[in-house]
């Protein structure tokens, strides 16, 4: 990439409300900090026509059998890394239903692969290692919006038949132009030149929250704003099964207790169950009827 070319990216411009950053006392940097971040919510709300659209596709293809694939370089990559790592434990997403694809492999969570993320033909190839299909959904997040690496999995996974998406933080860009869904937050100069890691990564990460939470709601994951599909990994988890088989019951903790060990700690099964007045198992089948929705196989009780 020449100099003209990082001339016309807006993440790459300086700010001209941060040129003394290094003159300002603490208190004052970190307010001109805060100044900046007040924007990033603003732009990820301009693009909520955007991001609805990407949702609702991913859904779809998800209820189907489809995966969710990240893909992305340097902080991208690690924030859809982070994003596909969180949808197990959260929403109990089947192994490999959720992936983050990062350009040099696992190795570049902790540091860069030097020269990685300028391979367009290892985005493809990391796609093709997952045998990419045209049910799945494939994601590239980019803030320049211009990375190889992102260009070659879009135009891979287009070549499938998948849905492509793009989050990127400049407007214009090669990487929005190719995918079906471009998602831009164009969050502007940082406040120390050059460093997406800071307003272009907090926009991205509010668009991939937004992105797999939204989608997992959409597929029944979520009972009113309760995550009943959360494993039970460690003590703080089983509490927290506890309190969500409570709320959602409105019974004792005690009582959410007792049930979830009747439904092997299925806190799905247990809330039915309850609400329901009838066995795990006669629970379990309702929900399976319902796609695994608990609003609806309480309301089918009768």
């Amino acid at each position: 990439m020449t100099n003209s070319d990082l001339d016309r990216i807006s993440t790459e411009a300086r700010n001209p409300r941060t040129v003394n950053l290094d003159l300002l006392p603490t208190e004052a940097l970190l307010r001109a900090m805060n100044d900046e971040d007040r924007q990033v919510a603003v732009v990820v709300q301009n693009a909520l026509p955007q991001i609805g659209r990407a949702v609702d596709a991913i859904a779809e293809r998800m209820g189907k059998g489809g995966r969710l694939i990240y893909c992305g370089a340097g902080t991208s990559g690690r924030l859809g890394v982070l994003d596909a790592a969180e949808c197990e434990p959260t929403f109990s997403s089947s192994p490999g239903q959720v992936v983050g694809l990062i350009a040099g492999g696992p190795q570049a969570m902790l540091r860069a692969v030097e020269g990685a993320e300028d391979s367009p033909l290892l985005g493809e190839q990391d796609l093709r290692a997952l045998s990419l299909t045209s049910a799945d959904c494939v994601v590239g997040i980019a803030a320049s919006g211009r990375t190889p690496y992102v260009l070659g999995a879009l135009a891979f996974a287009t070549k499938v038949g998948a849905f492509t998406a793009a989050v990127v933080c400049s407007a214009a860009s090669a990487v929005a132009a190719a995918a079906q869904c471009p998602i831009e937050i164009v969050t502007g100069a940082e406040v120390l030149t050059g460093s997406t890691r800071l307003k272009a990564g907090t926009a991205t990460k509010l668009v991939l929250n937004m992105l797999s939470t939204a989608a997992f709601v959409r597929l029944h994951k979520v009972y009113g704003n309760l995550m009943v599909d959360v494993q039970p990994t460690n003590d703080k988890l089983k509490e927290r099964m506890v309190r969500i088989v409570a709320d959602a019951t409105g019974v004792a903790r005690d009582v959410a207790a007792a049930a979830l060990r009747q439904c092997a700690f299925e806190a799905k099964t247990a809330i039915v169950s309850l609400g329901a007045g009838v066995e795990p198992e006669i629970a379990r089948a309702r929900l399976a009827e319902k796609q695994g929705s608990v609003r609806y196989a309480l309301e089918a009780r009768s």
